[in-house]
């Protein structure tokens, strides 16, 4: 069985920060509503953590592969979602490697929606990394990439999470479409956190965020929503874009 030590000992930064969000049930759940109308058929979500979104797939009958590249991850999302009857399997992904389609030529094409939240940044090639994604899918089906927004928010929590970057809308669309993909959607997503990230990892520099303020925070999200909406998701602490594989 994983120990909880044992994770934080191979990525401490990264799991407390999940652990955090863990407690973030509201904002789980405005994530999921957010990119689950784009889901359809089988699911796999690339790094998945401690599993806070495979949940939430999970328990709205999503049948859904979940994996990482960490095996004690792995191992952890087993332990927790093994006897969903919705989970399809946990595997371990990494699409950085070199002989991505050798390594993973049973993986191919198999998938009508691929899931990266929060995963391509941690990528030096990230196009590479989109490319592979692609190939994970069937013809026609979609590709869900969120990741942080906006290069003079990079600060020291990006730097603590092992970030290259942030991106824009933009270039998160011309990566989609360099792997070879039609985006069909494209937003801004959480504009009312950025001065939170800002001030907190900018001019604080702190390693984490807060817990009591990301608490504080979760309790406000249905103001937030309205907020994301009243600002048309032209800006935003983070980006999304799905992306169509042609048939």
């Amino acid at each position: 069985m994983t120990e909880p030590g044992h994770l934080h000992e191979t990525d401490p930064t990264g799991l407390q920060t999940l652990e955090r969000f863990a407690a973030a049930t509201r904002f789980n759940r405005w994530l999921f509503d957010t990119i689950s109308p784009y889901c359809k058929g089988h699911v796999l979500e690339v790094g998945s953590g401690i599993g806070n979104i495979s949940r939430l797939f999970l328990e709205n009958n999503i049948r859904l592969t979940t994996s990482d590249l960490r095996e004690e991850y792995c191992n952890y999302l087993l332990q927790q979602f093994g006897s969903n009857r919705n989970l399809a399997g946990v595997t371990s992904i990494d699409l950085a490697t070199p002989d991505f389609t050798q390594r993973y030529s049973h993986l191919l094409q198999q998938f009508d929606t691929v899931v990266a939240l929060n995963v391509i940044e941690h990528i030096e090639d990230d196009k590479k990394a989109v490319s592979n994604c692609m190939q994970l899918l069937k013809a026609g089906g979609h590709l869900i990439v969120l990741v942080p927004a906006f290069q003079f928010l990079y600060n020291s929590f990006d730097k603590e999470l092992g970030h290259f970057k942030r991106y824009t809308g933009r270039s998160l669309r011309a990566l989609e479409k360099g792997a070879g993909l039609e985006v069909i959607h494209q937003q801004y997503f959480n504009v009312a956190g950025m001065p939170g990230w800002f001030i907190n990892g900018s001019l604080l520099r702190r390693r984490l965020i807060p817990r009591k303020q990301l608490l504080f925070f979760d309790k406000l999200i249905p103001i937030l929503q309205v907020i994301d909406r009243i600002s048309f998701h032209s800006f935003g602490l983070s980006t999304i874009a799905v992306g169509r594989k042609p048939h």
